[in-house]
């Protein structure tokens, strides 16, 4: 049985390397061979491939989708497919024949219908080179947690010397003989008191380690040698959160010892004693009777209400003073509001304060994108002439352009790149908008895939590509 159990999680195991490296394979074969024209979220030159094996298979023709893939001008002619006959009519160009099998098919179908999951990233942030030149790292917002940090160790000192000294107030309390004798009294009367025994030894064992020279210091792990200047001490998140429950215990520790001096006082005191400070009036009984403006039950007799139903009377207790101030406040808060947000106009109502959000952060998005020099867009594009920046073109034109364009660009399905015809105009700042958000004639959007940067570079290649024989010259715009 423990044979049989280990052979299972070694197939299960297998089975989740075959999968993953499947899936890895079937991203590798789809930008290889099918991100020129199709994207994973929706439709573009050729349309959304999600789901595509399925519907094949629920028409009857999951066999024939290979035969599409590697020649989809023969199925379309052999009439056998009726779901060919419907794709044709998506695109005024007929899909290039790819060269593929049938398991790399599968693959890249199984990839298409799960794809990884991936953050979206945050807006104006570089990708493809740019990303590889920015590292973006997490870290604590250092100076705050230095500041925090202050707070909370002053606050931690001011609470160890509260404690020091109501442990002191109570072990001079013990000590005293006026709290020996008047103990030996209440003992005599009442009889021996464990609980007695017990709040004293808590409270000499706390005061026995408040008293003696025993230091605690926190000692915390920095992240490394600081890259780059700032405060002399590293303060992790993880540090402040212990500062904090470190607060909140000792906060506790003093009304515990505050509860027990109570205590021990109330040991010692008289009935009498005990009576005149019941009787005493309390802060809180005054603060509850401002608030409340309670009648005394003794004095209820005198706001009893007339009227009686049923032996039951009715008492006119004034509102609450803290409702009718809060009552007060509110009506006040919004005539503020009318005259700040509706009258004068001072104040931004929420979809103009939205609206300067929005150009703040276009603004914030351009600094950044001019800080990374990736602010290239029609109006301000030039022709790239170093050999580093047409390098980096070539390389993304033969992975993403050679399926339309052929590799030297003399055209497929896509028009020749190398002649004296242009459709959409043969300036830089021309082809890098066609580049980027592409043509109604089948030519896919690249500003999804590329930045800035790289569709520049793509362009200035493209310009660069000498004469080559291929499709026949296109368009009417000539180069001067």
């Amino acid at each position: 049985m423990k044979k049989l159990f280990k052979h299972a999680i070694a197939l299960f195991s297998f089975t989740i390397l075959m999968v993953n490296a499947n899936a890895q394979d079937g991203q590798a074969l789809f930008k290889a061979k099918c991100n020129t024209c199709h994207l994973l979220d929706k439709a573009s030159t050729g349309p959304m491939l999600k789901g595509v094996k399925q519907k094949w298979t629920d028409a009857g023709e999951g066999d024939m989708l290979i035969d599409w893939v590697t020649n989809s001008t023969a199925l379309i002619a052999s009439g056998k497919s009726k779901m060919a006959g419907e794709i044709k009519g998506f695109s005024p160009m007929d899909m290039p024949g790819q060269q593929v099998t049938k398991e790399e098919l599968d693959a890249i179908l199984s990839f298409v219908d799960n794809p990884p999951v991936v953050e979206a990233p945050v807006a104006g942030t570089p990708t493809g080179d740019a990303a590889a030149v920015v590292e973006v790292k997490t870290k604590p917002n250092y100076k705050e947690n230095l500041d925090t940090f202050y707070i909370l160790l002053g606050t931690i000192v001011a609470l160890l010397i509260t404690i020091i000294i109501l442990s002191q107030s109570i072990l001079n309390l013990v000590k005293s003989d006026y709290f020996k004798t008047r103990l030996a009294e209440q003992k005599s009367k009442e009889g021996n008191n464990s609980s007695v025994t017990n709040i004293l030894a808590v409270i000499l064992l706390i005061g026995a380690m408040t008293w003696s020279n025993s230091t605690f210091a926190l000692s915390f792990s920095g992240p490394g040698e600081a890259t780059e200047p700032g405060p002399w001490l590293l303060v992790e998140n993880s540090d402040v959160y212990f500062l904090v429950v470190i607060n909140i215990l000792l906060v506790g520790v003093i009304f515990y010892l505050k509860s027990m001096f109570n205590k021990l006082v109330g040991l010692i005191q008289t009935e009498k004693e005990k009576e005149e400070k019941a009787k005493a009036p309390k802060a809180i009984k005054k603060i509850n009777q401002v608030l409340t403006d309670v009648v005394p039950i003794e004095e209820e007799h005198t706001i009893l209400m007339h009227h009686e139903y049923d032996g039951i009377r009715e008492l006119d207790n004034n509102l609450p003073p803290w409702w009718v101030w809060g009552f007060v406040i509110t009506i006040i808060t919004a005539v503020i509001y009318l005259f700040n947000y509706h009258v004068f106009e001072t104040g931004d109502l929420q979809y103009k304060a939205y609206d300067k959000e929005i150009k703040k952060a276009d603004a914030e998005v351009k600094a950044y994108l001019s800080k990374m020099a990736m602010n290239v867009d029609e109006s301000n594009v030039t022709l790239m002439k170093d050999a580093a920046d047409l390098s980096k073109g070539k390389a993304l034109f033969e992975t993403n352009c050679v399926t339309c364009h052929n590799p030297k660009g003399e055209g497929n399905i896509g028009p020749n790149l190398t002649d004296k015809n242009w459709i959409y105009g043969f300036d830089i700042k021309d082809v890098f908008k066609t580049v980027k958000n592409g043509t109604p004639n089948g030519m896919p959007e690249h500003n999804s895939k590329f930045n800035p940067v790289q569709i520049q570079q793509v362009a200035s290649f493209v310009l660069s590509l000498p004469d080559a024989k291929g499709k026949a010259p296109q368009g009417e715009i000539l180069e001067k």
